[in-house]
């Protein structure tokens, strides 16, 4: 793939300004920068999706796969099963159908180079397929990813979750020489995100991931292209990300130090020419030197570099407008199961003590986020008591964000009685939606943007338990330092699903529960410990594939 001269602006928002880059047919890429960037431009620029105003994007011609950040499973797929939906990926049979087709025409028409052309085309494209190790391949992929239990399930039986990952299943079933990814992490359990990870590593094509998962951006690529909001400019660094962060912090100090050298040289000269202006008229000489000196102020503020702008972070103000009792929330005995399905929890039982910072970790479809909504009351125990404490009130910040209405503005969506109007648009100027932003449908937001109105609209109920699925899925890892020292200061209490180890520990997480797979025919057994960072890395050890 090679870039050039690629230059696209929306309006008097400009995107890329005369950017130029090449990658190789086995790169993995990190493509890194600030929110608004334009680094999901890219990929619909790639796809075809996006017009640029001017300039060249050259691709190899190879299958695309692509996995976009907010999963949307055709209607006319929900009767499929997860394993011929992800079949589906490498259309062999149909491919064949047109084959056979073709050949019938040639039969007719020998002669035709039109036919024979199609033929040679369909040809290579079935070898593409790797038709030989179709169900090796298939079967290794729902094997790792964890599938094996929902292949025969309707995809519409699924979670959003496990649509995400059955999605990213079959992206990386379809073998395209060209992978697309964004933030193709969020809904993965640490097994499979180690499985995808070594295998994207691994893979016999090329690999352009957006992620905010550091660990993950630094498993899987060898180069990074860092898309600059400042300069609207691309740069290509070889590495991966850590070694970017490293070579960029240096190449920032270092673009200070020629800045302030080069303001100090304006202002002498500057001073130069003011006291030349200011000369007696008999003064020639020194006024023929600041003419002088004046056309090379002129030229020094043209040379002038721009310095990296300091964007704007999201800032929080967690506060409960009441404590809880004691014992904010107790679950005694809690039995649930899907209907046809083993129990996800027999007789299990949690207490809670007021300001606790409580860690659910588990295996995808496990029954983390179901745990969540049976404490919220979106599902119903078979058996067992799910207590809330005197006073306790809950707000609930869902994984797929369903707690947001869509088709209403973001300020519709985060209205609250113990807030004016303006009071509201002083806190979303907090979370960064400043002027006519607040007035915006939320179903034309980012994933990141529509995530910072989701916990904006949790923090403003003021709460004294607050329940997170997942949520640092669309946040960069500024914004997860910040919002995890915020809940580690946080007076009320915190239960949290979170595949993020780095963020747990900014929480501060006091005890965690661990709900291991199924043995089968039998009930999982949880497990609960007091955390420490060793125990949680301990349970990922176990869970991944490097082992």
């Amino acid at each position: 793939m090679h870039a050039e001269h690629l230059n696209l602006a929306f309006g008097t928002n400009k995107i890329y300004d005369d950017c130029s880059f090449h990658f190789d047919a086995d790169d993995k890429v990190g493509v890194v920068g600030v929110n608004g960037a334009g680094k999901s431009t890219l990929i619909k620029v790639i796809l075809g999706e996006q017009k640029l105003d001017d300039g060249k994007l050259g691709l190899p011609s190879l299958r695309i796969g692509y996995l976009p950040q907010e999963i949307t499973i055709e209607s006319d797929a929900d009767d499929v099963t997860v394993w011929d939906y992800i079949a589906a990926g490498r259309p062999v049979d149909e491919l064949q159908e047109q084959l056979n087709s073709e050949y019938e025409k040639l039969a007719k028409y020998p002669e035709s180079n039109a036919i024979m052309d199609r033929i040679m085309k369909l040809q290579d494209l079935i070898d593409s397929y790797d038709v030989a190790n179709f169900d090796y391949e298939l079967l290794k992929i729902v094997e790792k990813m964890q599938l094996q239990e929902l292949v025969d399930a309707k995809m519409s039986q699924l979670s959003g979750g496990q649509k995400s990952k059955v999605a990213f299943a079959k992206v990386l079933f379809e073998n395209a020489g060209l992978l697309l990814l964004d933030e193709p992490t969020n809904h993965l359990d640490a097994s499979t995100k180690d499985f995808v990870a070594n295998y994207l590593r691994n893979y016999h094509g090329m690999v352009l991931v957006i992620s905010h998962d550091v660990d993950f951006l630094d498993t899987v690529t060898n180069k990074i292209l860092f898309v600059n909001k400042t300069t609207h400019k691309t740069t290509v660094y070889r590495g991966n990300y850590t070694v970017f962060r490293r070579q960029y912090a240096e190449e920032l100090a270092e673009q200070d130090r020629r800045i302030t050298e080069q303001e100090r040289e304006i202002k002498r000269i500057r001073e130069f020419v003011e006291r030349a202006r200011n000369a007696k008229r008999s003064n020639y000489a020194l006024i023929r030197q600041g003419h002088v000196r004046e056309k090379m102020l002129d030229k020094k503020l043209e040379e002038l570099e721009t310095r990296e702008r300091e964007y704007e972070k999201v800032a929080i103000n967690i506060s409960p407008s009441k404590q809880s009792g004691k014992c904010p929330l107790e679950i005694q005995n809690l039995t649930f199961h899907y209907g046809g399905k083993a129990p996800l929890y027999d007789k299990l039982s949690v207490r809670l003590t007021r300001g606790e910072k409580f860690l659910i970790v588990g295996e995808n479809g496990i029954g983390k986020s179901t745990l969540l909504k049976l404490i919220v009351g979106e599902l119903y125990p078979d058996d067992g008591s799910i207590i809330l404490g005197q006073n306790t009130t809950i707000a609930y910040y869902a994984q797929e964000l369903e707690i947001l209405e869509k088709h209403r503005t973001v300020l519709e969506n985060v209205r609250s009685y113990d807030f004016t109007d303006t009071d509201m648009r002083g806190i979303l100027n907090n979370f960064l939606f400043s002027g006519d932003d607040v007035n915006k449908n939320v179903d034309v937001l980012s994933p990141g943007e529509k995530a910072r109105v989701a916990l904006c609209k949790v923090l403003t109920q003021r709460a004294n338990l607050i329940i997170l699925d997942e949520p640092t899925n669309h946040f960069d890892p500024e914004t997860q330092k910040i919002v995890g020292e915020n809940f580690r200061d946080y007076d009320g209490t915190v239960i949290m699903v979170s595949h993020n180890p780095s963020f747990v520990e900014q929480v501060g997480i006091t005890r965690m529960l661990i709900l291991p797979s199924h043995e089968p025919g039998q009930p999982a057994v949880p497990v609960i410990k007091n955390y420490s960072r060793e125990l949680l890395e301990y349970y990922y050890y176990l869970n991944s594939d490097l082992v």
